[in-house]
């Protein structure tokens, strides 16, 4: 931009505050969200996807797999028996296996099987 464009861009602010078109604006005298927070390499992704409310379902296999994975404490926690914990576990870790062994759509699976006893032991010491 050259310094006539930048002197323009200016008086047109000015000229705009001047009118007052800059009071009120939603998020006036609040604080930036997320800052002094160090921003992950895809923070741009996340604030995208939080801002037009896309879930999961839009993702390919291997990141709805690594999403659930990451989700996995909250969604065992909400199981009231041991049994039905091993067998959630059992099943995400079937489709893990089918996943790291046929071809998917989208990225490959860059992570492995959930260890079953120390994800138990860790619902079990959350319920303590």
């Amino acid at each position: 931009m050259s310094d006539r464009q930048m002197r323009g861009v200016e008086r047109a602010i000015r000229e705009a505050e001047a009118r007052g078109e800059f009071k009120n604006l939603p998020g006036a005298g609040k604080p930036i969200p997320g800052i002094g927070k160090p921003a992950g390499e895809d923070w741009w992704l996340h604030q995208r996807a939080t801002r037009e409310n896309i879930g999961a379902e839009i993702l390919p296999p291997a990141l709805k797999l690594r999403k659930e994975v990451d989700d996995l404490p909250t969604a065992l926690d909400a199981l009231p028996t041991e049994a039905e914990v091993r067998e959630a576990l059992a099943d995400l870790n079937a489709r893990i296996r089918r996943a790291l062994i046929g071809p998917i759509e989208g990225p490959p699976v860059a992570f492995g099987l959930v260890d079953v006893d120390e994800a138990v032991a860790a619902w079990r010491s959350r319920r303590a």
